[in-house]
């Protein structure tokens, strides 16, 4: 009994790993839509990274500076500044992306922002 017990405990973590990754599909198709690329893009592994750093106006080739430990972290954070600042938002809403971005990319999706590029 402590057995099936101890599966059937481990089905929640599952299923609240896959309604927030459906979450960010969503939101990000919605971004990429926004943005004037395809939605689909949201959900195609490494092009999806490709259309968010053309997104953001950064150039593609930083796609290599995402795979190197502890420079990824700083390459992202410009990555996500150059993101609000082309739909109109300032540091303060880059600093909400970073810190609380279950919050504020939602924000970014479904408000009233703007893609400027």
């Amino acid at each position: 009994m402590e057995q099936q017990l101890d599966g059937s405990m481990a089905i929640i973590p599952l299923i609240i790993n896959l309604v927030l990754i459906l979450f960010f599909v969503v939101v990000f198709w919605k971004i990429f839509t926004k943005a004037g690329q395809p939605g689909w893009a949201a959900i195609v592994p490494i092009y999806n990274i490709i259309v968010l750093l053309q997104i953001a106006g950064k150039p593609v080739w930083w796609i290599i500076l995402l795979l190197i430990p502890l420079v990824n972290i700083i390459i992202m954070i410009l990555v996500i500044a150059g993101l609000a600042k082309n739909f109109g938002k300032g540091t303060g809403f880059t600093v909400g992306l970073i810190l609380l971005g279950i919050i504020f990319y939602p924000i970014l999706a479904f408000g009233s922002a703007e893609y400027q590029g």
